[in-house]
Parts: structure tokens; sequence; C-alpha cells
């Protein structure tokens, strides 16, 4: 597939994962305090896929795609958001926006680990030393009792973890898959094929569903807010850059989006931002930084061999 290397289109592509996705997290929340959740992301993604059709027919794009890529945009679809983004939805039900952020932002861990373990790529020296301060700062993170005593907290940030395992293994599949070489086009496939099984799930789960016109003002503009931004922007810049620049790099997003999100929080929900949460971030994204810091050690050279950390 053809790689649009544009510096100004990935700057802006990095702007809308670190900022608009940390917010994000926010909107979910306030809008998770009226609907279902399954609901809620199925709403989301559906209504962005379809506009992203109607966009591309109005600008002349082909929306034809190969078998093989629309499976393969339905595997994405599933990894990304039926399962990575809706029970992260539901998580927030039971978890601060902050928190579930800041637990989010060990993704950059979770891939190094499944790139070793999957495709045997060696771990160097720098990335150890991220890995276990990824564990140390994980580990300060939930075993503050004060948070993980309320009811569903433990259940909510261990599906966070899960989604985490399904966001990292979709960053590897994606980077090497079939799929729409049109980043818009690839977007909109896995938007409308991750919302169906959204709501195919919201219906198993008994979800009842309720029309716009019955939610709050605020549910509504934080619904029209994740479509267009956390959607539409934001998703499509993530497929942009996961073609563009390696998956590790792309998920070095997570250092921003807790910072955001905690932020947001606090300021908004009021929640609680603790010392420890507060170090664990510290040690976390040290971590991260750790992994992600340039080196003239190569990781791997499979899909780029640019690609110089440790």
């Amino acid at each position: 597939m053809n790689k649009v290397n544009n510096p100004v289109l990935i700057i802006l592509a990095f702007f809308s994962i670190y900022v608009i996705w940390g917010s994000t997290y926010l909107l979910n929340k306030i809008a998770v305090t009226e609907l279902p959740p399954f609901m809620l992301a199925a709403i989301r993604f559906m209504i962005a896929g379809v506009l992203i059709f109607v966009i591309a027919k109005f600008m002349g794009m082909k929306l034809s795609i190969t078998r093989k890529q629309f499976i393969n945009s339905t595997i994405a679809g599933f990894l990304f958001l039926t399962f990575g983004n809706g029970v992260v939805v539901w998580a927030l039900k039971y978890v601060d926006s902050g928190f579930a952020a800041l637990e989010i932002s060990a993704l950059p861990l979770v891939v190094l680990i499944m790139m070793r373990f999957i495709e045997g790529k060696k771990i160097k020296t720098m990335s150890v030393i991220g890995v276990i301060l990824g564990v140390i700062g994980i580990y300060l993170l939930v075993s503050q009792k004060q948070l993980i005593s309320q009811e569903g907290t433990a259940i909510g940030m261990f599906m966070i973890f899960c989604c985490m395992l399904s966001w990292g293994y979709g960053s590897l599949f994606v980077a090497k898959a079939d799929l729409p070489s049109n980043y818009f086009i690839n977007t909109g496939y896995q938007m409308i094929t991750g919302g169906v099984m959204l709501l195919i799930g919201s219906l198993l789960f008994g979800e009842v569903w309720s029309f716009p016109t019955e939610w709050s003002g605020s549910v509504q503009l934080s619904m029209l807010i994740l479509i267009v931004f956390g959607s539409i922007v934001a998703f499509t810049s993530f497929n942009y850059l996961l073609r563009t620049v390696s998956p590790e790099k792309v998920a070095t997003s997570t250092y921003v989006n807790p910072i955001i999100a905690l932020f947001l929080g606090w300021y908004f929900l009021n929640e609680e931002i603790t010392t420890q949460s507060v170090i664990a971030a510290v040690v976390l994204l040290t971590g991260v930084y750790f992994i992600n810091t340039k080196k003239k050690i190569v990781i791997y050279s499979r899909f780029s061999k640019r690609i110089k950390i440790r």
C-alpha cells in the first residue's frame, strides 16, 4: 500500500490521537452516566461510519474493497472498537475517567511484550528497564485500597487490561494486514463493522435504547464530539499513523492521554487525583519513555528499517 509520509499530516494526526483521544475519556464518562455502554459505542461508531462513507462518496472516493480487505477491516473493527473501546466504555461506569486513561498508558509495554512473544523481536536493555518500571507503575496504580474497594472497580480495571491486549494485538495486526489503501475508507469500514457488532452485543445484553431527544444536553454534546472528532478525525488519524510510522510510536499517545484525562476528570467531574496515582503516572510514563526513547538500536526491521529506539 502507498504511504503518505507528509510531515504536516503526521503532526496533525499525532495531535488528534494525543489531545482529542485524551478528552474522550471524559466525554464517554459523561455519556455513560445516562446511556447503556454498548448502545453508546454502537451509535457513535455506526453514525461516524455512515458519515465517513457519505463524505467519501461526495468527494468521489471509491468505496469498493476486496473480500479480504473487508474481513481484515472487520477483525480490526472488533479488536479496536467492539471490544477494545466498547468494554472500556462499560468499565467507565465503575472506574474514574482519569484512572482508566492512566491504566491504558501501559499500552506501549503491552505492544512491546506482544512483539517479543508473537513476532520474536528481541527486547533490549532500555526496554527491559521500561517494562520493569511499567509493572511497578501498574502495581502502584491498582494497589490503592481507597480505589479498588469501590464496587465494580476491580473488575473494571481487569477488563480495561483485557482491552489493552485487544488494542495491542490490533496494532500489530493492522500494521501488516491487507486493508483499504485509503485511510478514510479504511476507518469507515472499521467503524461500521465494529458498530454493528456493538449493536448485536447491546441487544444480546438486553440494553434499553432511547432516542437522542430523551438525552440531556451534556450527553448530546458529548456524543456529537465523540462522533465527529473522537471517531472520524482521531480514528482516521490513528489508522493513518499505523501505516506510516511504527505501532509502538503510535502507542506513545498514552504519554499525553492520561494527563489530559486526569485534568479534565478532576476539573469537570471532581474526580480524585491521589498522590499514589501521581507517583504511578510518573513511574509508568517513565517506563514508556524508556521503551520509546531514540537510541541507535533497531528493535525490529520487518515493517520499517527506520524504527530506532533503545
